[in-house]
Parts: C-alpha cells; sequence; structure tokens
C-alpha cells in the first residue's frame, strides 16, 4: 500500500498517483489499490486514468466534480468511473480515501456509466485489504480470490442518488456553480438583497436577461431536471458534512434554507431513503 499525506498548506494540487501507470505495470494483479489522506477544503486538479477507478471515503465527505457532474460521497459509499474520464477532488472535511484502480479489460461487466455506489460491510473490508498490499508483492491464491470476490461485489452494485447533473451550457453551469458554492460565478452573482442560496428562477432569469419560462427550459434541458429539483438536491447533499459532524438536525435544517427540521427531514427522506437522523448516525460514520 502506498499511503499520502497531501500538504494542509495547499488549496489545490496534482493528482497524487502521478506513478500510478508505473505502478500498474508493476502490479501483478487486475486490481491495484492506493491510500490517500487530505485535510478540509484542499482540491485535487483535474486528472484522468486508463484504467477505472473506485473512489471511496473511509472518512470524512469527498466531493468528486467530471464534467457531466458532481458526486458526493459520504462513508459507505464510492464513485466508480470508467477509465479516461477527467475529475477533481474536492474534500469537505478531512477526508480519508481509499482508490480501487482496475484494469479496464478487468471492468468490461462492471458498471457501464459513472456513478455513486453503495458500499456494503464486505465490499468495504475488501477494499481496505487490497489497498493495505504492497504494489508489486506476488500474488498467491488467497491475493487473486480476494480481487475476484471484489470484482464479483463490484459488478451489480446499488446506485444511489448521490450525484448533481452538470450542464454543458456555459450560461447555466454558472447558475449552477454559484447555489453549489454558495456565491456568484462569472458575473452572474446575484444582488446583495438576493444572494444565490435565495435567489429565485426569476432572479436568475433576469441576470441571464431572458423570460422566466425561458430560463426554466434552458435549465432542465442543460440538467434533465428543474430548477427546483436540482436547487435541492444540492443543498440536501452540502448539508451532509454537517449531519456526520453531529451537528442538531435544526441547525443543519435551517443552514440549508428550511424553515424548520421537518420539511428538512421530509425532503432528506425522499431524496436518499433515510432520515437525517439515520444518516448520521448510522453505518455512515466510519
Amino acid at each position: 500500500m502506498r499511503t499520502t499525506h497531501a500538504p494542509a498548506s495547499a488549496a489545490a494540487i496534482p493528482c497524487s498517483h502521478a506513478g500510478l501507470p508505473e505502478l500498474q505495470a508493476a502490479a501483478p494483479l487486475l486490481v491495484t489499490g492506493v491510500a490517500a489522506d487530505y485535510p478540509a477544503g484542499l482540491e485535487v486538479e483535474e486528472h484522468s486514468h486508463e484504467c477505472c477507478q473506485l473512489l471511496y471515503a473511509v472518512q470524512g465527505v469527498l466531493e468528486v466534480r467530471a464534467g457531466s457532474g458532481r458526486w458526493v460521497v459520504p462513508p459507505t459509499r464510492g464513485v466508480w468511473l470508467r477509465s479516461g474520464v477527467p475529475h477533481g477532488l474536492r474534500m469537505r472535511g478531512a477526508v480519508q480515501v481509499r482508490s480501487l484502480f482496475v484494469d479496464a479489460q478487468a471492468a468490461a461487466d462492471l458498471p457501464g456509466t459513472d456513478c455513486v455506489i453503495e458500499v456494503s460491510p464486505l465490499l468495504r473490508e475488501l477494499i481496505s485489504e487490497v489497498a493495505r498490499w504492497p504494489a508489486s508483492a506476488p500474488p498467491g491464491r488467497r491475493e487473486s480470490m480476494v480481487v475476484e470476490l471484489l470484482l464479483q461485489e463490484l459488478r451489480q452494485p446499488p446506485v444511489v442518488p448521490f450525484h448533481l447533473p452538470w450542464p454543458q451550457d456555459a450560461r447555466m453551469a454558472a447558475v449552477c456553480h454559484a447555489l453549489a458554492e454558495g456565491d456568484g460565478a462569472d458575473g452572474l452573482a446575484a444582488t446583495a438583497a438576493t444572494g444565490a442560496a435565495t435567489a429565485t428562477a426569476g432572479d436568475w432569469a433576469a441576470r441571464l436577461a431572458m423570460g422566466e419560462k425561458t430560463f426554466h427550459r434552458h435549465f432542465l434541458q442543460a440538467t434533465g431536471m428543474s430548477f427546483g429539483r436540482w436547487r435541492q438536491r444540492a443543498r440536501l447533499l452540502s448539508s451532509m458534512q454537517a449531519l456526520l459532524a453531529g451537528r442538531p438536525i435544526v441547525q443543519v435544517a435551517l443552514e440549508a434554507g428550511y424553515e424548520s427540521h421537518s420539511a428538512y427531514s421530509l425532503a432528506f427522506r425522499r431524496q436518499f431513503g433515510m432520515p437525517p437522523s439515520a444518516f448520521g448516525a448510522r453505518g455512515d460514520r466510519p
């Protein structure tokens, strides 16, 4: 296993797996594991790999950014990326990441789309086991069987809705950036009286010099979701780190733009299939 520790002072760093091609060339198995620990707020610059990758956060909340969308990954979830997909990372809190790199040929019958998957207790232990192995150690029968079981577990994983579709349209992308980051982007910041978090579709339409119906149509075409649904999912995903940190749910609800604990809990349950109290208390904690 190679464990890397990113510098706490860096705002953005290159990919820490620069030597991955050489590592995989020397690795005797079809799956290679790498461990990396990152401080809160750090970003990893956009990069890609010839192999497929599973990113799993042992601790903390990881945000994976690609051209087609953003995935928010709390513990018990992982992001599966196909080979060659450019992506960057952002740490929401201190994050311990375990990455699996799977030979593209071995991944032929694994998920065919980039997605967030449920990491079962068995898959979690398999990931941790492979990430502990020395990269060039000669494999035995046990190691080969672990890899085969791991690939089997990845063949039909439950896909979960922790994805924010990201538009290619530059104007809609600027709106989404402002909504997701809580600030303005590319000159589209809302007025001082109406911040990005509270700006309505009408406010954004006015900023873009288009009618509100036209804005709704462009947003739906660009993201596949209505403006209201996209903004709600972005708020709920952003609230996860606070839940995992043990913050009171009513405080998290208010910070996420909800007027009450009950309204937030209902929206969270509808989106993720569990109440926020269960998310913060169950296996989503490491």
